[in-house]
């Protein structure tokens, strides 16, 4: 692999988002991150968040140019994004790799868009629940971790693109633990690009969303918080609720919770749940709702 290739295929990203968004307090007004050319038209691939309701983009090449973008697409299922450059980044695409075929154990470089790479390996490829209602059933894991990990290049020794950072986490191996980062898999943009060029997002129905950041204690869900005047906050949901049972199941975890969610219809369907709560237990009715709604639309600049 030929580092300097790859890194020539980076960019920085900088993005600004309206101070009433929607995701301006959890995620920021200012956020910054990086992004890989995939294309030769100057598409960029990145880590969705950092598009999120974004009013301006502004992409930094290799050499310190710095070029506008348009913030084209965010997917909610796979958690990638799109930029299109508005100017030249005279930078070469990078090849899509095959992520199925990466190994635990296969030594990987993370490379981000402001000049710095990092020798690391894949330490597990397995099912990844976020507190965001977000579920990959098989994310990569890498250490050592990558200290700019968002929208960073995940890359093959052979130079090919395996992902795209998105967290920073903790694991305990033997005892101790490690900073790893979690990386989407790029398997996954190629069966919704098409859509996400041509409308900015995947011609499906929208899954429901309920607004509750949750997170799996002892296999239990537990609602740490609901986002304000969400579909969970309307019907009575909140931090602390441990939930039980979608309609009839009851869950097992957080991931078995997204999937209950999400199998029960598409955006907008009423869902019911039952929540323990300071030892009682009780059924709440959540009309979901579609998450992109709440969400301001990419403007061009």
């Amino acid at each position: 692999m030929d580092i300097q290739t790859v890194m020539h295929s980076m960019v920085g990203i900088r993005t600004l988002i309206p101070d009433d968004a929607f995701t301006a307090h959890s995620l920021g007004t200012v956020r910054e991150g990086s992004g890989v050319v995939i294309r030769g038209d100057g598409l960029v691939l990145t880590i969705g968040y950092l598009v999120t309701e974004a009013e301006e983009v502004w992409l930094t090449r290799a050499d310190g140019q710095v070029v506008a973008g348009h913030a084209l697409a965010y997917d909610q299922e796979t958690g990638l994004g799109l930029i299109q450059a508005l100017g030249a980044l005279d930078s070469p695409a990078l090849m899509l790799g095959d992520a199925a075929k990466a190994q635990v154990g296969d030594p990987v470089t993370f490379a981000d868009g402001f000049g710095r790479s990092l020798e690391t390996k894949i330490v597990a490829k397995r099912e990844f629940a976020g507190y965001w209602e977000y579920l990959l059933d098989e994310a990569i894991f890498v250490a050592p971790a990558h200290p700019s990990w968002g929208g960073a290049a995940l890359v093959a020794e052979d130079g090919s693109l395996l992902g795209i950072g998105s967290l920073k986490l903790m694991m305990s191996r033997n005892g101790t633990s490690t900073d790893i980062n979690m990386v989407v898999p790029i398997n996954l943009l190629p069966p919704v690009l098409d859509d996400l060029l041509a409308r900015g997002k995947v011609n499906k129905p929208a899954r429901p969303w309920l607004g509750a950041f949750a997170a799996e204690s002892n296999g239990e869900v537990v609602v740490m918080s609901v986002a304000a005047d969400g579909p969970a906050a309307k019907a009575g949901l909140r931090g602390g609720d441990i939930i039980a049972d979608v309609r009839d199941g009851e869950i097992a975890g957080l991931a078995d919770f997204y999937r209950q969610v999400w199998k029960s219809g598409p955006a907008g369907s009423e869902i019911p749940v039952r929540i323990l709560r300071d030892g009682r237990e009780t059924w709440l009715r959540v009309r979901s709702a579609d998450r992109d709604s709440f969400l301001k639309k990419p403007r061009l600049q």
